[in-house]
């Protein structure tokens, strides 16, 4: 992985002050067969091997952002959304009834929606969710689509600590600011592009369309978009809606694997995640989505947790029989630079599993190859 000058000075005067913030912390590896049955248990035990979830979020915002990535008319094989590429709606269940238990004063599921700027509470009914069921476990949730202004005011700006590698900053959905705490739930997969998308990976979504997408406004905010980012994020063929802050150098490199590990490592810096979730009970291999050729289901049966995204997704790649310390040109990062490594630069916390404790079952124990020989 080659890094410029720029991105040297970025990262040299970034790191000392992120890495005060990104102590290391141990990821928790659970075997889970199901989501039919005992994810509440799991994941109770998961946070409380973790020091528990109480201390975290009582009397707290939290906000959940999901992975729902791709249209949800888009399935593999048949197979219900959540058992390939979305994020299971037990998992989310699982997961409010612990906040609720756990004492949060408000919890709120978040996705910038593929293609629209309506409702998440009917998306989610598109994607094969029982929304009122989900209601059901607490009059404490709620449900925004961020893929435009949505419920609040006006836009958030988020400061890249550094400068940015790509950009120096994002305005964002004011629900990723009005919040405590901020958790990714993930999926376990690969992903064509930057070669594994996890914890850190699924925050390259909350970027809106209505500024960073294909349709985005000029000046302003195109408020009903219906496209993707491909044109701003992926090869930075135009820029944001000028309310953004605009790219730090157009002339550099429009190859969508040297941008979007950037972006997403940089996302996570101006909005850091506070508890990372992985799912690898069932997921696909191969890519990150339908619409890429080659995926296949499986059930890897495991889940990760952590306090920390950049320990937690090295844990999960390491179960993927990924190194997550590989650099460009070596699986799962062979036309790529390696997320992690850049996240571990802007001092977000380490790839390294000789540093990062592991608790519940050992990475050896729970490895599912994603790439078989």
């Amino acid at each position: 992985m080659t890094i410029t000058r720029r991105e040297f000075l970025a990262v040299a005067s970034a790191a000392p002050l992120m890495a005060a913030h990104a102590p290391l912390r141990p990821v928790v590896i659970a075997k889970a067969d199901s989501y039919s049955t005992g994810l509440v248990g799991t994941l109770r035990v998961m946070f409380d091997q973790l020091g528990g979830l109480a201390p975290k979020v009582r009397n707290k915002t939290v906000t959940i952002k999901l992975n729902l990535t791709g249209s949800p008319a888009l399935k593999f094989e048949g197979k219900a959304l959540s058992l390939t590429h979305y994020s299971h709606p037990r998992m989310a269940g699982a997961l409010a009834h612990l906040l609720n238990e756990a004492g949060a004063t408000r919890i709120r599921f978040v996705e910038s929606c593929w293609g629209t700027a309506g409702p998440l509470e009917e998306y989610l009914l598109d994607s094969g969710w029982n929304v009122r069921q989900l209601q059901s476990i607490s009059s404490k949730i709620e449900f925004e689509n961020t893929n435009a202004i949505g419920k609040g005011k006006r836009y958030l700006r988020h400061s890249v600590p550094g400068g940015g590698f790509i950009f120096p900053a994002y305005e964002l959905n004011h629900s990723y600011m009005d919040t405590d705490v901020f958790v990714s739930m993930a999926k376990l997969k690969d992903h064509a592009t930057c070669g594994i998308t996890l914890s850190m990976k699924n925050i390259f979504g909350i970027t809106p369309a209505s500024i960073y997408g294909d349709d985005a406004g000029i000046d302003d905010p195109n408020e009903a978009p219906t496209k993707g980012r491909l044109k701003v994020c992926h090869f930075g063929e135009r820029q944001p809606a000028r309310i953004a802050p605009a790219e730090n150098d157009p002339a550099s490199s429009r190859a969508a694997g040297h941008r979007m590990p950037r972006i997403t490592a940089e996302l996570n810096a101006a909005r850091p995640i506070d508890i990372a979730i992985v799912d690898g009970i069932e997921t696909v291999t191969g890519g990150e989505g339908p619409w890429i050729k080659g995926i296949s289901a499986v059930k890897p049966g495991v889940l990760l947790a952590g306090f920390n995204a950049v320990s937690t997704d090295a844990a999960a790649a390491a179960v993927m029989g990924y190194d997550p310390r590989a650099t460009r040109g070596t699986a799962p990062f062979e036309k790529c630079d390696n997320t992690l490594l850049l996240a571990e630069q802007l001092g977000l916390g380490s790839a390294d599993l000789k540093k990062i404790p592991i608790l519940g079952v050992p990475i050896s124990e729970a490895r599912f190859a994603f790439r078989r020989p």
